[in-house]
């Protein structure tokens, strides 16, 4: 068993930094999928409840996505302690392996993942 001198926690790489951000991703794509919700139920479309019915089934997915990834970091010891929103991006803060992590996303990659997240899941 190794002891913790205080020394830096090593680099994550790999795995359980990339479901990290996933993570991370989908719960902003849910965040953006309760807003879109929202304002169709509140705005004058021509077919709101078969918009909101799409976003519904999107939002069930990634539940259903999120819950297999929360099974995983139980398994892994992964833990995401906090989000801190910024004015220029998201930061994350996590354990793994008994160590704590933090990574970043700019916005504008925010964004464009999110994007790209929910056009994968039009697709399938």
């Amino acid at each position: 068993m190794a002891v913790d001198t205080g020394s830096q926690p090593p680099i994550q790489i790999g795995k359980e930094l990339e479901l990290v951000k996933h993570y991370v991703m989908l719960g902003i794509v849910m965040r953006i999928l309760d807003h879109d919700i929202r304002i169709i139920g509140s705005t004058a479309t021509k077919l709101p409840r078969l918009y909101e019915s799409i976003l519904r089934g999107l939002q069930d997915r990634v539940l259903l996505e999120l819950a297999n990834m929360r099974r995983q970091f139980r398994e892994s010891g992964i833990q995401v302690n906090e989000e801190i929103r910024s004015k220029e991006g998201l930061t994350a803060i996590y354990r793994c392996r008994g160590y704590q992590h933090t990574f970043s996303f700019l916005w504008t990659f925010v964004k464009a993942e999110a994007e790209r997240l929910l056009k994968a899941y039009t697709v399938h």
